[in-house]
Formats: C-alpha cells, structure tokens, sequence
C-alpha cells in the first residue's frame, strides 16, 4: 500500500510539474487561469518609471497596460487584474524564465545573444546610446573620457558599444556600476563619475527628474542604434502572436503616436518636465514595417 501511495504522490507531483511548465509555454492559458498578469515594469527607465505610491508611468508601461486591455479579449477574460512587478537589468531575464513575469515593456535591447534565452514582440523604439555629463564638464565627445570615471547600469550593453565604437579604441577610462539606471544617474550627479552612458530616452528622463536639469548635457557621438521591445517567453507562439496583434493596432489606429507625443514631447511627473524628444526617422521605420529584427541587423546598414 505504502508503494502505491507514494507513486501516487510522485504521480501527483511529475503532473503538477508538467502543468506548470506547459503554462510557462502558454503564458496565456496561465494568464487566463490565474486572472492575472503578471507585468514586468522599469522604475527609472527613460520608457517607464515610478512616480511613488506604486504607481508606474511612462511610454511603454502605458502601452503595456493598453496590451493587456486585448489580452482580455484574447482570453475571453474582461476582469484580468495587472500585478506590477518591478525589474533589473540583471534581473529581468531570469524572472521571465521562471514565471515570475508574464511579459515585460521596459527598456530591453532586441539582441541575438538575449534571443538565446527569450523571445521579443516587434520593436516599438528605436534607442540611440548616447553620454549625459555635466554641463560643465567639458566633455563633448568619446575621445573626452580618456582617464575619467564612466558610469554604466549593471547588466546592460552600454559600456561593450563604448569599448568597441572606434573613437574609443585608444582611450583609457574606468567604470564605476549602479545597480539601477537612478544609481548610475546618481553616480553622475554626486561627481563620483564624469560621464554616465545609457540610451538617449533614460539619459533625457534622469535628467528631467534631477535637482537642476540645465546642470546636465547629452552629447557626443551615436555609440549605438537599437531596437527596444517588449519581452516574452522563448516558445510561446499564441502569446507573442497576441502582444504584436495589439501593438499593430495600435500603430495602426494612431493611439500609439498619441502616446509617444505625451511621454516626450508633453510636460510629464513627476517634474512636469518635458523630454522634448520627436519621433526619431528609425522609430518611425520600425512602426511602418512592424518587425521583430535584433539589434546586429541595425548595425549591418
């Protein structure tokens, strides 16, 4: 009896695995069951953000939330409720892999390395990596940081496009890691970096948000062309099929235009500041031709 009882337990268990792992692969049979989605959201990203009291902002965690408005339709569920579950750089992939999150809009680089492990819907931002500094610091270019502290986020490309981008190649300069892209901005401010190196959108939105914007510059050279978009599971075919249906319509019907001109070209929270950053002519490409091309396709033009 005893031998009965455990293959039984162990039956019940392998069954219980076997059904986790089959949602991990159809996110949208786990969201339909559980009513929830899980979303992946950035607190100090230049394309989402935190204002406080758990709220969370910006351009892609407002599209996001407007993805989800059509997962309900595509699960027949009009009362699915959004768990916001803040994430890393080092952090987001892992979380995605494990189920913690069902999807994410951050600020993530649609790569060939990351599409090892994950999948991405179609690209919905065409970043540039630029230098933010001081604007006294007299640094106008790459060849500047030549023995400076240069401040990066932990799990990101910037530092790699810098050592590599050819007006670089004979410079010698050191990096310093924040955690978050706030802890690499505040590397900057407080002068223990010279130079904080990001994607233009999280260089702008930090600045925005700081003590004295004016004291703060963008400038140099392009280090890097990528393509931003949300994030999903490898081998989850329905689900990324449903995030780039509802990223379709809504470049389709204007409202995600709309929404661009709100989060950069309009005064936002929590400074009421505006980015003042126009649709870039990349961007606008990637929204007349939805695709889902990495990063090293940008680089081969």
């Amino acid at each position: 009896m005893k031998k009965h009882i455990v293959a039984l337990a162990a039956l019940t268990v392998s069954l219980a695995s076997g059904t986790a792992f089959a949602q991990l692969n159809d996110t949208l049979a786990k969201i339909k069951s559980s009513g929830t989605v899980n979303l992946g959201v950035r607190d100090s990203s230049g394309l989402g953000f935190t204002i406080g009291g758990g709220k969370y902002v910006g351009f892609h965690t407002e599209m996001a939330e407007r993805i989800i408005d059509d997962l309900k339709q595509v699960t027949g569920n009009p009362n699915l409720k959004i768990n916001y579950q803040v994430i890393t750089s080092q952090n987001r992939i892992p979380l995605l892999q494990n189920g913690t999150i069902d999807f994410e809009c951050g600020s993530t680089t649609n790569n060939m390395t990351r599409a090892k492990d994950v999948s991405f819907a179609v690209t919905t931002y065409v970043e540039e990596v630029r230098i933010a500094t001081k604007a006294n610091s007299g640094i106008k270019s790459v060849a500047d940081l030549n023995g400076k502290n240069v401040a990066v986020t932990t799990g990101t490309t910037s530092v790699q496009h810098l050592r590599r981008h050819e007006r670089g190649a004979n410079i010698d300069f050191k990096t310093v890691q924040g955690k978050d892209h706030a802890d690499s901005f505040l590397l900057l401010e407080s002068g223990r970096a010279d130079a904080f190196v990001m994607d233009g959108s999280i260089l702008a939105a930090n600045i925005s948000r700081a003590r004295n914007p004016k004291d703060f510059a963008v400038v140099g050279e392009v280090l890097s062309v990528e393509p931003i978009a949300c994030m999903l599971r490898k081998d989850d075919p329905k689900m990324k099929e449903a995030l780039d249906n509802s990223i379709k319509r809504q470049i389709k019907d204007g409202s995600l235009a709309k929404l661009y001109d709100k989060w950069f070209m309009q005064p936002i929270p929590p400074a009421n500041v505006s980015l003042n950053m126009p649709l870039s002519a990349s961007t606008k490409a990637a929204w007349d031709n939805p695709n889902d091309k990495p990063m090293e396709d940008y680089a081969k033009k």
